[in-house]
């Protein structure tokens, strides 16, 4: 529980200042204010959304009045020159408080996501299907743990084709895509994907090609007694932070330079992405990795001066990808599967051969249904 020991109106009114009992200090501008206001005729009491434009916001808005309530847990406003009067909760201006510390560099990774490498092959967040799906809090902590590593399994599922979908539903929505509502990972004749082949494939992101690229990957397991096969994750994030301390020149050229990713294996199908192979946010947070040798198109978006450098740093990155040390290794059983988080984890595979059968089908789900099953799920507790 939060509170504030004092409050006082400052700048003619455009902002006021909140004393905290540690002493430190926030500040809120009055437009910031008022634009965000809670009350039923600024925001529906349903589905909290906003009621008024910017343009319904005075101009020349300003405080006229600012004071706390006896325990500074609640403030109250008045605003000119719509006399209208406004309350906040201390609680409320924490979590939105936007005067603090920026970060002013770049790769800096959002506080609730944790990096890992080769050591959490003994730690891999994993769950029972049955219990996950009676037991709300077990699902809660799970899907926790999916958005913090951006990789977990799940076992116990049914041996059927399209189980994995019944995974798709404990937290969000499948995405089709040309490949369908899901598609098939084992060997085909003429193949119009390396993934539907028995060859070994580097760690990548799937779909590069795509803009917006899938989110979040299921891969489902149906059979796997095939000699070799064995799954591999990389955390991206990690690679990328990696490639920065090495060289921070290497880091700036991936994420400064747009990459090209290409795909017209299938008929009728023709994608294609500009984006870079590390994304940044304008802020600088590390949001997105991209990286696939197999769909890579030729790169045209960088200076004939840079080229040189840009393949250097592109190979860095790759040899940290293919680092053992960054690498989780393990051999999915039938009705058993593995999530990642396709924007920041990339996986890979052994090759495949002799007697016995590998068969997994993957799908996509978005990204924003896991994050509003998180949610929802917090709100109710």
């Amino acid at each position: 529980m939060h509170s504030f020991k004092s409050i006082k109106v400052i700048d003619s009114g455009k902002s006021i200042i909140l004393q905290r009992n540690n002493d430190t200090s926030v500040r809120y501008h009055s437009t910031w204010l008022r634009d965000n206001a809670l009350d039923p005729k600024t925001r529906d009491v349903n589905n909290r959304q906003r009621l008024i434009t910017l343009s319904d916001v005075p101009i020349n808005i300003s405080i006229q009045s600012a004071k706390l309530d006896k325990t500074g847990t609640n403030i109250f406003l008045t605003f000119l020159p719509e006399k209208k009067d406004l309350s906040f909760s201390a609680n409320w201006l924490e979590a939105h408080a936007y005067d603090t510390k920026q970060h002013n560099e770049k790769g800096w990774i959002a506080p609730d996501l944790k990096m890992w490498g080769k050591d959490m092959s003994k730690n891999i967040p994993n769950v029972d299907y049955e219990s996950a799906k009676s037991d709300k809090t077990l699902l809660l902590q799970w899907l926790k743990s999916l958005y913090c590593y951006g990789f977990a399994k799940m076992t116990g599922g049914k041996i059927k084709s399209g189980a994995l979908i019944q995974i798709a539903d404990l937290f969000g929505y499948v995405r089709e895509t040309n490949y369908g509502k899901w598609f098939e990972v084992r060997s085909e004749i003429n193949a119009t994907n390396l993934a539907y082949t028995n060859l070994g494939l580097q760690a990548h992101t799937d779909n590069p090609y795509r803009d917006p690229v899938p989110t979040i990957q299921i891969l489902y397991c149906l059979e796997n007694s095939a000699s070799g096969g064995d799954s591999t994750v990389v955390d991206g994030f990690n690679a990328a932070i990696r490639l920065k301390e090495e060289n921070p020149d290497y880091f700036n050229l991936l994420s400064k330079y747009c990459a090209r990713f290409e795909y017209s294996g299938a008929k009728g199908t023709h994608l294609k992405s500009r984006r870079p192979m590390i994304e940044l946010s304008p802020d600088g947070e590390l949001i997105a990795i991209r990286f696939n040798n197999r769909s890579a198109a030729p790169i045209t978006d960088v200076p004939y001066e840079d080229m040189e450098s840009y393949y250097k740093a592109y190979r860095a990155f790759s040899n940290i990808i293919n680092d053992p040390q960054l690498t989780v290794n393990f051999k999915l059983n039938p009705g058993e599967c593995f999530i990642v988080d396709n924007t920041r984890v990339l996986h890979a595979r052994t090759a495949y051969s002799g007697a016995g059968t590998r068969w997994l089908q993957g799908c996509y789900v978005d990204k924003d249904g896991l994050l509003s099953t998180i949610s929802t799920m917090l709100e109710k507790k």
